[in-house]
């Protein structure tokens, strides 16, 4: 069962659980567009096509808070948030160690080798190197790993792995980007914590909040 954080005629906010798709690939896995049209059409026993508009994306691994639109309008508009960064997102990780500031700014240039599907921290001139920047501040230290909100300034693939792994601190259960320090298995703590747009109609500034899962390592920092 999808968790629905909000609904209405033109918007669907749900928690996207870990190790599902964002969109359908050549897997046949399960993924949200195709889980949440299958929803829409038992609540309103809607016959026919459901529209199920993707607005943003999560890495399979990633859990947390996803809007998805139920109007091609409704995309259209969410869309163009994602573009001028009105639709804000802020994430959750848990990383090993501490940063050296409690709060900064991370700037890098990111290439993506398609092959291999890993992304790298190259120099400017690289002839495929995309800017990459994300804010951060440390919530809470606990044992050897850090609790960090990130405040994700541009969407680049495996943006925030490869940011913290690229200054020595990579995320918790991340195999790909922390090989050295993690265990086959593991689930990596990278969550979608809140999500804030400007509602495709009413223009209503509206903010949704999804908390991480009370496990391991999250459940270290629970006061």
């Amino acid at each position: 069962m999808i968790k629905v954080i909000y609904e209405d005629n033109h918007l669907l906010v749900v928690e996207k659980p870990v190790n599902i798709l964002s969109q359908g690939d050549d897997t046949n896995d399960k993924d949200m567009v195709n889980l949440l049209k299958q929803y829409v059409k038992e609540k309103y026993n809607k016959p026919g096509n459901v529209y199920i508009g993707l607005v943003h994306r999560l890495d399979r691994p990633v859990g947390g808070v996803m809007v998805f639109a139920k109007t091609s309008k409704a995309a259209s508009r969410l869309s163009d948030q994602v573009r001028t960064k009105t639709l804000k997102k802020t994430y959750r990780a848990v990383i090993h160690g501490t940063m050296n500031k409690e709060s900064d700014t991370l700037k890098d240039y990111l290439y993506k080798n398609k092959k291999t599907n890993m992304v790298s921290v190259v120099k400017k001139d690289h002839k495929e190197a995309k800017n990459a920047e994300l804010s951060y501040k440390t919530l809470s230290t606990k044992e050897k790993f850090s609790l960090v909100e990130i405040d994700l300034k541009t969407g680049r693939p495996h943006q925030i792995r490869v940011q913290f792994s690229s200054r020595k601190h990579p995320l918790f259960g991340d195999q790909r980007y922390g090989q050295d320090v993690n265990k086959v298995g593991q689930q990596i703590a990278l969550w979608s914590h809140k999500i804030e747009i400007d509602h495709p109609t009413t223009k209503e500034r509206m903010e949704f909040v999804c908390e991480p899962p009370q496990e391991h390592p999250w459940n270290l920092f629970v006061k």
